[in-house]
């Protein structure tokens, strides 16, 4: 999962993640969006697409290996992307290991869907019926859990992008990191390995999903986007999957231009028909 070192020097080389607004969407940075109650004020960037709303939205979620190694600031090339596309984008942060577990940085997410389908998401031009997730690697994985996890209803979210993304959380039993956020191993808490993958809850009516992927990724292996995949197809819900050659995890967040721009489209015939 993405790292907190050599992304940011490969930002700086290349420009993919520069939070730099285009002229024609207009940013507005650090609205909190949770309720006063929440144990911790949750803020977000808000990409403002030009024309009269209600606009279809993205919520855009950042990787960092559930850790506190990401942040927004990965995301505005992506954000800028979709805003100039038609879109309202949230791109939130959550809260992280190891001082937050399971299932903590799944209510954050929550709790930015919510904002976006209130009075106030609509004051930003927010459409509640055309809400999508965007993110990658364990904003990824986030995306997808929120919304697989969803109560069916006019607002559900009607798609989700998933990039070098984990879906079954048993794959990383023996190492730290899952564990930690989990609050045991396997065989302490197998219902949480259970209850915390997104590919346990996928079914026919299911959002439609795009998965893109590295095929060299060791990080996040190829196991993960695969399952996904094939669960959606076994569930016969609507689902489109592409791998990358020869890149590995952060090289596939850095270099994934086309696909980010194909997943776009996806989203186009999704939540603009």
């Amino acid at each position: 999962m993405l790292s907190s070192i050599i992304v940011p020097v490969v930002c700086l080389l290349t420009g993919a993640c520069t939070m730099i607004p285009a002229p024609e969407v207009k940013t507005v940075r650090n609205i909190v969006f949770s309720r006063p109650d929440w144990p911790k004020p949750m803020k977000a960037h808000v990409d403002l697409p030009k024309g009269e709303g209600p606009h279809p939205a993205v919520l855009l979620l950042h990787g960092g290996g559930l850790a506190d190694s990401g942040g927004r600031w990965q995301m505005g090339g992506i954000a800028g992307r979709l805003a100039r596309r038609g879109y309202v984008v949230v791109n939130s942060t959550y809260r992280t290991v190891p001082k937050y577990q399971h299932p903590v940085p799944l209510e954050d997410v929550r709790e930015a869907l919510r904002w976006m389908r209130s009075d106030a998401g609509a004051a930003h031009g927010i459409d509640p019926q055309r809400i999508a997730v965007f993110g990658y690697s364990a904003g990824g994985y986030l995306a997808s859990l929120a919304a697989l996890t969803e109560p069916a209803g006019p607002t559900r979210v009607k798609a989700i992008v998933a990039g070098g993304a984990p879906s079954d959380m048993i794959f990383y039993a023996e190492g730290d990191l899952v564990p930690e956020y989990l609050g045991g191993r396997l065989y302490e808490v197998p219902e949480r390995f259970y209850e915390a993958s997104p590919a346990n809850y996928v079914t026919k009516s299911s959002p439609p999903i795009f998965l893109y992927y590295g095929a060299r990724d060791r990080l996040v292996r190829p196991e993960h986007p695969l399952l996904m995949a094939e669960t959606y197809r076994k569930a016969g819900a609507r689902h489109e999957v592409r791998e990358i050659p020869r890149l590995g995890h952060i090289t596939t967040f850095l270099f994934s231009s086309r696909e980010v721009d194909e997943a776009i489209g996806f989203l186009d015939g999704v939540l603009k028909q």
